[in-house]
């Protein structure tokens, strides 16, 4: 039997490492990709010229979008990968591929000497590390879920946005460093930004070397005789009701954490006023709360199900979007910003913490990468990505708070399936399936 198709050693001990170096690789992928939002504020003059900063975000916001748009491609790609060939191949493709987009970011010449390709480089990148995002959400899901012992599926799940939201926390943490230790703001806004991609591209390698001494699950290597050829379509048809679920789980979710997260490091700026560097220090420590939530909340979910955690995203992330966003808008006080940030994670961790169990929860183990990541692609594309975006065009017309209204509404359609769904926590394909 090859290293790739050994089955993942069933001891604690031995689950809990392949747990962090599943986790650890999703960290790195997810740092790499949102030091394009914890940096873009100084990048953007050498990638879009114009004297109109708004103009500049959301024209950077536009290409963070457009990465987006790729996603559902890498989430078919990669999800049939790890369907078809194995978790652990998936994981180590996924991860050199962001390294690939990292390194273009890091050294690409800027509009300056090559003009409109050095925009075209800048897309090419975020395709790349768009692809490779589409396809690690479902494989990593698809890992976590099967390495875990039943009894504590949710917490060890929760490790995935606890090394998503810690990607996005390393990348303001080196920003931090670079504004407050190694370089003036002249520095970062003339090449110092390059810094962080430079970084990520090095830590993806290491991820690589990681994630080669991965076992495969259980899980896959047991189910290989009923693995069908896995395509769209065929998980569309043979399960059109979990995809349907999927799709609606993620979209109140996604455009909540995007909206905290993605785009508060624009929000506190251009909109709160706030310094750049009080801009990150505010963003790290709701950040830095947020990671705590993740696995209080997984392990929550163990004891009491999933769908009431679901709910109660669904039903204070409605009620309370709009107030907070309001009071954010008009507030000048960093430590009010925290209050009212961690007062959002407080609901939006509920959706964060187990959403990826949730969803392998659904499908049986033959189709179960494609299954959660090719819809969570889509569902992301749609009302994740686009969040800045929209958010920024609202705000260039002049009714900001439109948004507000937006992302309530989007959270409320969710918390219809939430309230319509069974608790896969009672009723797992995992356990039917294992």
């Amino acid at each position: 039997m090859t290293p790739s198709a050994r089955l993942s050693p069933s001891t604690p001990p031995s689950r809990l490492r392949a747990i962090v170096i599943g986790s650890i690789g999703n960290l790195v992928e997810w740092y790499d990709f949102y030091a394009y939002a914890a940096f873009s504020l100084y990048f953007a003059p050498a990638f879009f010229p114009s004297t109109d900063p708004v103009v500049q975000q959301l024209n950077a916001a536009v290409l963070f979008a457009a990465a987006f748009v790729v996603r559902p491609v890498g989430g078919w790609l990669f999800g049939w990968l790890a369907d078809q060939r194995g978790r652990r191949l998936s994981l180590m493709v996924s991860v050199l591929c962001m390294c690939a987009g990292s390194l273009i970011i890091a050294v690409a010449p800027t509009y300056a000497r090559i003009g409109l390709a050095a925009t075209v480089l800048l897309a090419l990148a975020r395709i790349i590390e768009g692809l490779s995002l589409g396809g690690e959400y479902g494989a990593s899901a698809t890992y976590l879920s099967e390495v875990a012992d039943p009894a504590h599926r949710g917490f060890y799940s929760s490790f995935q946005y606890v090394t998503l939201i810690g990607g996005q926390l390393t990348a303001i943490l080196v920003l931090l460093l670079l504004q407050f230790v190694f370089l003036t703001p002249d520095q970062l806004r003339a090449w110092g930004w390059r810094i962080p991609f430079a970084i990520g591209a090095g830590l993806a390698i290491v991820a690589l070397l990681m994630r080669r001494g991965l076992h495969e699950t259980e899980a896959f290597v047991l189910a290989k005789g009923q693995r069908p050829a896995a395509s769209p379509l065929d998980v569309v048809r043979r399960h059109p009701r979990e995809v349907i679920l999927v799709v609606g789980l993620t979209a109140g979710g996604t455009a909540a954490f995007y909206t905290f997260t993605t785009y508060m490091q624009t929000f506190l700026k251009l909109t709160a006023g706030f310094s750049d560097t009080m801009t990150t220090m505010v963003m790290a420590g709701t950040l830095m709360f947020a990671s705590m939530l993740q696995p209080l909340y997984g392990a929550l979910s163990d004891r009491i199900g999933r769908k009431p955690l679901l709910v109660f995203f669904g039903v204070a992330g409605t009620i309370g979007t709009v107030p907070i966003l309001t009071a954010l808008q008009g507030t000048r006080s960093p430590l009010v910003a925290f209050t009212l940030l961690s007062a959002a994670w407080v609901f939006v961790a509920a959706y964060t913490s187990i959403n990826a169990i949730v969803k392998a929860e659904l499908f049986p183990t033959a189709v179960r990468a494609t299954g959660v990541g090719l819809p969570y692609a889509v569902t992301v594309s749609i009302f994740g990505g686009t969040a800045p975006a929209i958010a920024l065009t609202f705000k260039q017309l002049g009714h900001e708070s439109w948004f507000f209204y937006y992302l309530a509404a989007v959270i409320g359609s969710s918390l219809l399936v939430y309230l319509g769904m069974r608790d896969t926590l009672k009723d797992s394909a995992i356990d039917r399936h294992h």
